[in-house]
């Protein structure tokens, strides 16, 4: 399933493997680890539907690693919808290589931990974070 969408010329998976590295070291956890899956709608759209009830793809989830696995690096798992990357890169009129990485560094706050309501990134803390190294790491 997650095969049949072609990532973007922009998606340069070793640029967003040095973009992660790069994420986590802003964040002190240099020596974490973890996976990321870049799949289309409708793969992400069964995760959300088993895993959060909520019948519709979405760009970004996170998966902690499921349980504590003693001296484990391993944080978890970032899977990224490119079809709606993509989507979202135009109607917000950024490079789709930019989008990709905010949802990345997205996925990787929520691995540490971090959460958010609905509201914009004026009242809520994880995402003025995120905006931050966003420009941190530009």
């Amino acid at each position: 399933m997650a095969e049949r969408v072609r990532a973007p010329a922009a998606c340069d998976r070793a640029a967003l493997a040095r973009f992660a590295q790069a994420a986590l070291g802003a964040l002190d956890q240099r020596a974490a680890e973890l996976s990321v899956l870049l799949c289309d709608d409708r793969f992400i759209r069964d995760l959300n539907r088993r895993f959060r009830g909520a019948d519709a793809p979405t760009d970004v989830l996170s998966f902690e690693q499921d349980g504590p696995i003693p001296g484990s690096p391993v944080l978890g798992d970032v899977v990224i919808s490119l079809e709606t990357a993509r989507r979202q890169a135009r109607r917000r009129r950024v490079p789709e290589a930019a989008e990709l990485r905010e949802l990345l560094l997205h996925g990787i706050l929520h691995l540490l931990g971090r959460d958010h309501g609905d509201g914009d990134v004026t009242g809520e803390p994880m995402l003025q974070e995120q905006q931050r190294l966003l420009e941190r790491l530009a």
